[in-house]
């Protein structure tokens, strides 16, 4: 942990057995890269109960927020879109964001 963090040791034991850190952490061990997408980390709709804590750990440096394409993980965008063109069961969500609207559509 950081250099600032002035927590006791009992502090720090809660802080990452605390449940929802503790899963998420866990759900970040067990991912085979150990970079799952948020949605890997949070298949439910609460979202910002996700983001609160993953945030924690991230800002205490237990956990590294990395961008897609640091990884290449971007590099199979046209696979990806087939795949995600023909998926035919789409949650609510999905479907949300896809047909949102666009500030270039006209």
């Amino acid at each position: 942990m950081g250099d600032k963090d002035d927590r006791t040791p009992r502090e720090h034991v809660h802080f990452v057995t605390q449940q929802t850190r503790s899963t998420l952490i866990n759900n970040i061990r067990q991912h085979p890269e150990q970079l799952p997408s948020m949605s890997e980390l949070n298949p439910s709709d609460r979202d910002a109960t996700v983001y609160n804590h993953i945030q924690k750990p991230i800002d205490a440096g237990i956990v590294k927020e990395v961008a897609l394409d640091d990884h290449s993980l971007l590099s199979a965008e046209e696979t990806l879109q087939q795949i995600y063109d023909t998926t035919a069961d789409k949650p609510e969500k999905m479907l949300k964001y896809e047909n949102a609207p666009r500030l270039n559509e006209k």
